[in-house]
């Protein structure tokens, strides 16, 4: 009689709903949470469920939650593309895409920020993924990542589609220009027995495949200040596991379940002897006395700071890499045509004089100088990302 009508839904708690401040904390960085970053609602719903921070629901009710909740869903600021993905599907074996996650800063649970690239190669019929990590993305290090992608799918499918990157793509392909692909991964895709095919510049639909698992990878900055560097490679390759083995909506697939029905349709992987010549391993060190470390009976110089540390090696482009953890702190070039001998940098010999306590600071040039002298001849390294002097016993 007074116009009272009843509500037709109940107004019910979320279970979800005792979690809102820690969630507010996670997205806004308030009190002792700071520096992660969610780029999607999924990335915040998958670092809740791996951290137990809410009682296991599904993605959808998450999803649901976070609506009714405006300050939470106000953090998710989304474009939509006004142009159509048109959707091609490929047979089993026929095509892999490849790309870049470049530059991707991640903080450590140190403080400390680094750079990592990650190189991400998907299978077109099953859409199963091989994630590569690397703190710089030449192309030896390309080489052994897709070598240790053609690995784990098992073969070598029958195309490769990559955009113009300069260790692919001597001059780009544009719609008025076929482009021109490098020798030396020409040389690479043959020994492998698969057919590179560019993307047209400045058209990234093209491989629309690998790029949803790129944009995957942005979950990684809800870790900042939570991991070591070690954490984060381990952390990359349950991300790996976790995508090939679920089932995606998308396409109706379970990646690992679809590779074994793909399998048979790709390429055996070359000869091992091929294959050594693209691989990069990484080589442990000990740091001796002298300040250096050896490799193929030579030794070559490092900051003495280092001095009985352990440091890793990589060998590439002929070049000897040490890095301590995730910093690179010397580059030689490696001499294969001598045995025994001292490899010095010119700073590496100051700071050893410099530590002895025997020298002056202003002495310590002279004294260099002379004994680098008697040691061996002076050469220049050409090495531009040191620019530093070099000398040879």
């Amino acid at each position: 009689m007074k116009g009272y009508e009843p509500i037709k839904t109940r107004k019910r708690k979320s279970k979800l709903d005792p979690y809102y401040d820690q969630i507010f904390d996670l997205l806004y960085g308030t009190g002792k949470i700071k520096n992660k970053i969610f780029y999607y609602k999924r990335n915040l719903f998958n670092y809740c469920l791996d951290n137990k921070i809410i009682p296991v629901t599904s993605e959808s009710t998450f999803k649901d939650w976070l609506k009714k909740n405006k300050d939470l869903d106000n953090y998710f600021k989304t474009k939509v593309s006004k142009v159509p993905e048109i959707r091609f599907e490929t047979s089993k074996g026929e095509q892999a895409q490849v790309d870049w996650k470049e530059s991707l800063e991640i903080v450590l649970n140190t403080g400390e920020v680094i750079e990592i690239n990650i190189l991400v190669v998907i299978l077109s019929y099953s859409r199963f993924r091989y994630y590569g990590v690397s703190l710089n993305k030449n192309q030896d290090i390309l080489f052994n990542h897709l070598d240790n992608a053609f690995k784990a799918f098992g073969g070598v499918p029958e195309t490769l589609l990559t955009d113009n990157m300069k260790t692919v793509m001597d001059e780009p392909r544009t719609n008025y220009s076929k482009g021109k692909i490098n020798n030396k991964f020409k040389s690479f895709s043959d020994d492998y027995g698969f057919k590179t095919v560019p993307c047209i510049a400045g058209k990234p639909q093209t491989k629309t495949k690998v790029e949803q698992p790129m944009r995957i990878l942005d979950y990684l900055k809800s870790f900042n200040g939570d991991l070591t560097y070690l954490e984060l490679i381990k952390k990359i390759k349950e991300l790996n596991n976790r995508e090939n083995n679920k089932y995606h909506e998308g396409y109706g697939l379970i990646p690992t379940l679809a590779l074994q029905k793909e399998k048979d349709s790709l390429h055996a992987l070359p000869k091992q002897s091929i294959r050594n010549q693209y691989n990069i391993t990484d080589i442990l060190m000990k740091v001796d006395t002298s300040a250096m470390v050896t490799y193929k009976q030579n030794k070559y110089s490092v900051p003495p700071k280092y001095l009985n540390k352990q440091v890793t090696a990589q060998v590439y482009d002929n070049k000897l890499h040490v890095y301590f953890n995730t910093k690179l702190i010397t580059i030689h070039q490696i001499k294969n045509n001598v045995k025994g001998q001292l490899f010095y940098h010119e700073d590496d010999y100051n700071s050893n004089l410099l530590l002895s306590n025997k020298f002056k600071g202003d002495e310590i040039e002279s004294i260099s100088q002379s004994n680098l002298n008697k040691i061996g001849e002076k050469y220049n390294d050409s090495i531009s990302t040191t620019n530093k002097k070099s000398w040879v016993s």
